[in-house]
């Protein structure tokens, strides 16, 4: 059953999951695997849509592409300053840098 809906379906519960745990995670790797989750379902909503509406197959895949790029540069700069947070802080949880407030 390869319809349009069950990809829309299965991006959307992707990108759902992601919000939740974007939203109940306190520690910083737990919020980036959530906001990798949330790309990922907008990248397959594109490809989807690309693969059942649209007659040039290069939009959605280059779509897909730039979505992908984005989820790695925000991977490596998000690790990046996950580090620099935990030479602070010797701790990666949210709560524990409420000192980052300016």
């Amino acid at each position: 059953m390869e319809s349009l809906l069950t990809y829309l379906i299965l991006g959307a519960l992707l990108f759902c999951i992601g919000m939740f745990g974007l939203l109940q995670h306190n520690s910083l790797i737990g919020m980036l695997i959530a906001t990798e989750l949330i790309l990922n379902g907008a990248g397959l909503n594109a490809m989807a849509f690309n693969f059942f509406l649209s007659s040039d197959a290069t939009t959605g895949q280059a779509f897909t592409l730039f979505i992908m790029g984005i989820a790695a540069a925000e991977a490596a700069i998000a690790l990046s300053i996950m580090i620099a947070v935990f030479r602070r802080f010797h701790d990666i949880r949210v709560d524990s840098i409420s000192q980052l407030k300016g």
